[in-house]
């Protein structure tokens, strides 16, 4: 984890790219619905927020393994296990989606207004989908960096991966929009942590063998 900060504060190749692709979409989204306030109902905000934090992360995560080149990465087959490894990453891709969501959440909530009613339910979402996204996405990029077009595969084997995290997280996020009791989501977010869990049982086992390959 050391090593990814180290990185990332050097390069700063993610979070700077990142937060101006939020800016620049939550900027255009003011524009497009700044004449015409009445278009941007509650499901039309929260809508358009889990799609511009569902592409920062598929930017921001897709570098976890691209970046990493041959040498490099045998030189790490010396230094650690492959457990560590996606495990570090795992978590540092959370620090850094935990920090988008933040960013982005205040900047779109700003920008274009704050219509959701229970607050901690939401942030609580976003935890979840940050962890989410981090855990999926990342291995998704160990699998894409062995093949050749590894953006475009990541994309095509994200995509039925995310959607059903992203499902979950859009009824848990709008329960929170409308102001809903909390036990309404409670089997929402069971799913949710579910598939959190699911998907670092999955790393932990599935990446060894992505390792030897």
């Amino acid at each position: 984890m050391r090593k990814e900060f180290l990185l990332e504060w050097r390069q700063r190749y993610a979070l700077n790219g990142m937060l101006l692709y939020i800016v620049g979409a939550v900027f255009v989204c003011y524009l497009s619905f700044n004449a015409r306030r009445n278009l941007l109902t509650p499901i039309v905000w929260n809508t358009l927020f889990w799609i511009i934090l569902l592409f920062s992360a598929i930017n921001a995560i897709a570098k976890s393994f691209v970046q990493e080149r041959a040498g490099r990465m045998l030189y790490y087959y010396t230094l650690a296990s492959p457990q560590q490894i996606i495990i570090a990453k795992i978590l540092y891709n959370t620090v850094l989606m935990l920090v988008l969501a933040g960013l982005g959440f205040g900047v779109y909530a700003f920008v274009l207004g704050n219509p959701v009613n229970d607050i901690p339910l939401y942030i609580a979402a976003l935890v979840l989908g940050a962890i989410g996204f981090a855990g999926s996405l990342t291995l998704i990029a160990g699998i894409a960096s062995k093949a050749e077009n590894s953006a475009t595969l990541m994309a095509i084997l994200s995509f039925p991966v995310v959607l059903p995290l992203l499902l979950m997280l859009l009824r848990v996020s709008k329960n929170a929009l409308d102001g809903l009791d909390r036990s309404v989501s409670l089997d929402e977010v069971s799913i949710l942590l579910a598939i959190d869990a699911i998907v670092l049982a999955l790393s932990w086992m599935l990446f060894p063998f992505l390792w030897r390959s």
